[in-house]
């Protein structure tokens, strides 16, 4: 199926784009509801304000509505509700199917690309995480895309991470999706906005200080905790307790930190924008 830009979509984007530099992916994972697409959204907007040039492809094939319009658009191949007619299954049964489909369009994604020229691709990829990080059509699409020029955004639940072990199990989840994957990654308080503001503080705290964590996981002994602490002291002998990074669309904040932490992992730190 030959490729039709969508509306609004610029055929070629050049600010901020250094001669004979490779795009740089970044993927947004999260689970459903974590704020990925406007995230996204939010990021981009930041990035334009500081000379940053971006495109945004959409992976989510069953996805009805977005804050943006994406360059690139995985349901110009693959909807849902076409699985779902064609194959006569229900929703669960057409969003796996879909997610599965895509990987016979990782080439098509590929050629696409090559309409534009810009340092950074931001991908959101579906609402349910497992449909891209636990399935094989994630792992053709980083590999035809350009893998080794990729970084992983993990999005984690505010909710879930204002209870020690719930903030271990985010962090087990985000560690997960690494190994999955292989590629730098990054974890984001997703929705930072909706905590009160000593949730926050306690957060930052448990992510920056394992002391912090350990003590808040031993001050009520019972079998979820005594879990917690050793799946806690798993992820620090791995290397995978890392600190969060709170962000929000909303405010908006974080932004800067995200795009420090992606730079570190492309340019070891080197500024891209204009400035």
């Amino acid at each position: 199926m030959a490729f039709l830009p969508r509306r609004g979509a610029s055929m070629i984007r050049t600010t901020a784009f250094l001669s004979g530099d490779t795009m740089r992916f970044i993927y947004f994972v999260g689970t459903a509801g974590s704020g990925k697409s406007s995230l996204i959204y939010a990021f981009q907007e930041w990035m334009t304000l500081q000379g940053l040039d971006s495109v945004i492809i959409n992976l989510d094939p069953g996805v009805e509505h977005m804050p943006y319009e994406p360059d690139i658009d995985i349901r110009d191949w693959v909807r849902v509700d076409d699985v779902m007619e064609e194959y006569g299954l229900g929703p669960n049964g057409a969003q796996i199917v879909a997610a599965d489909m895509m990987a016979l369009n990782a080439k098509d994604l590929a050629e696409s690309m090559e309409q534009f020229r810009t340092n950074y691709v931001l991908v959101d990829t579906p609402g349910q995480i497992e449909l891209f990080a636990f399935r094989q059509s994630s792992e053709v699409i980083m590999e035809e895309l350009g893998k080794g020029d990729s970084c992983l955004v993990f999005l984690a639940d505010p909710n879930l991470c204002k209870s020690p072990s719930g903030f271990v199990s985010a962090i087990m989840l985000a560690a997960t999706v690494h190994f999955r994957f292989s590629i730098p990654f990054f974890t984001v308080l997703s929705k930072s906005d909706l905590l009160k503001e000593e949730e926050l503080e306690q957060i930052t705290e448990w992510s920056e200080s394992t002391d912090a964590l350990y003590a808040a996981l031993t001050g009520k002994i019972d079998p979820r905790a005594v879990l917690g602490i050793e799946l806690f002291k798993a992820l620090e002998a791995i290397g995978a307790y890392r600190r969060v990074v709170p962000a929000s669309a909303v405010e908006p904040s974080g932004l800067e930190d995200i795009y420090d932490m992606v730079q570190e992992s492309f340019e070891g730190g080197e500024d891209l924008s204009d400035d």
